[in-house]
């Protein structure tokens, strides 16, 4: 055997090979490299968006986090403020209710006061007559006696 000519087959035989797979197989190998490099990007820039997302979506979250714990102040301050407004409308209230209870009692007070007076008035006066009746009893002129009572009668009412 030649060394030359095996030199020569096997040269050809790997050309051949070499045309073969750069004909058939490259191509699919390449196509198959390109996929998976895009596929590659593209999960790499779904990662970069879904990155970019997740920190808009906590700057989103932080912002509604202050709303809300601004909005919970407010609406604090306002029961606050509205417990103040009742606390105040319940002890003005009170007050006026107290004021008419007062009133009241002072007007009943003074109504007693007046039955009490006039009940005094009586006593005295029927008192003034049973004195001045035992008194005209013993005196002759009955008369006089009866003027002078009825005019200390008429002074005490």
């Amino acid at each position: 055997m030649n060394i030359n000519f095996t030199l020569i087959s096997q040269a050809v035989a790997f050309s051949i090979f070499v045309w073969f797979t750069v004909k058939f197989v490259w191509p699919p190998l390449l196509r198959a490299i390109e996929e998976r490099q895009k596929q590659i990007a593209d999960g790499l820039a779904a990662g970069e968006r879904g990155k970019k997302e997740l920190e808009l979506a906590s700057q989103r979250s932080s912002e509604v986090l202050k709303e809300a714990k601004q909005r919970a102040t407010e609406i604090i301050a306002q029961s606050e403020k509205r417990a103040t407004e009742i606390v105040e409308e319940a002890k003005e209230n009170a007050k006026i209710e107290g004021d008419r209870i007062l009133t009241a009692a002072k007007a009943e007070i003074e109504h007693e006061m007046f039955r009490a007076k006039e009940a005094l008035r009586q006593q005295i006066a029927d008192l003034a007559l049973a004195g001045a009746t035992k008194i005209l009893r013993r005196e002759v002129n009955a008369k006089v006696h009866a003027d002078l009572l009825a005019s200390i009668q008429k002074e005490l009412k």
